[in-house]
């Protein structure tokens, strides 16, 4: 019998639920299709959903871990069977375990630089069509410090400074907070951004996780 197909549609409900839960009901409207991931029937707005992890060992260690049923005494048990009966962990157990069917989707991420210069580079091109705006939201496995995130924008800003089609909005997405960056803002000689951050406590994860499944 053949396996069951990853259902990538999972990291874009939870890109949406943390787009509602932070910047309001506007974004409830978002609808699931392709070329962008996410999109508003009135093509106001555009969003691309992509992930991002650099190809560290520990990292690898971390992706199979949790395949192999591997659990701490201090685990929290119903999490644990959550990842095990779902196939998806992102947002449990601080993001240490990687569910079953989650893992083709994390394997396959190339780091963080490389995603933005495809995406730009597709989005420049007219590849997602015509919109007004475009938001880029890229699920980061790996801890961004703030001055992390503002090198992040002004590189992407001045990737796309020539494209007559680029993104304007900029999510990134940490386990444990959102960054949402304002990329039209970006100055780099005045050393100007605008980037809000929201902190996603545990519950909230656990909120955006359960309704991912749906």
């Amino acid at each position: 019998m053949a396996g069951r197909r990853f259902d990538t549609c999972f990291f874009e409900r939870y890109a949406q639920h943390t787009l509602e839960t932070f910047l309001g009901s506007r974004y409830s409207a978002l609808v699931n299709e392709d070329r962008p991931d996410l999109q508003m029937p009135d093509k106001t707005l555009g969003i691309e959903v992509t992930r991002a992890m650099e190809p560290r060992k520990d990292v690898a260690q971390d992706l199979l871990r949790e395949m192999a049923g591997v659990e701490s005494p201090t685990d929290d048990r119903d999490e644990i069977e959550q990842i095990i009966k779902s196939g998806y962990g992102y947002g449990l157990q601080d993001g240490r375990y990687i569910g079953r069917l989650e893992y083709e989707y994390w394997r396959l991420a190339h780091p963080l630089r490389r995603i933005i210069e495809s995406k730009v580079g597709k989005v420049g091109s007219g590849f997602y069509g015509d919109f007004k705006e475009y938001g880029l939201y890229i699920f980061c496995k790996d801890h961004l410090t703030e001055e992390e995130v503002i090198l992040t924008m002004e590189y992407t800003s001045d990737l796309q400074r020539h494209l007559d089609i680029r993104y304007s909005k900029m999510y990134l997405s940490l386990i444990d907070r959102l960054y949402v960056c304002d990329l039209a803002s970006v100055d780099r000689t005045e050393h100007i951004t605008k980037c809000t951050s929201y902190d996603i406590s545990r519950k909230m994860c656990k909120d955006f996780f359960l309704k991912s499944l749906d």
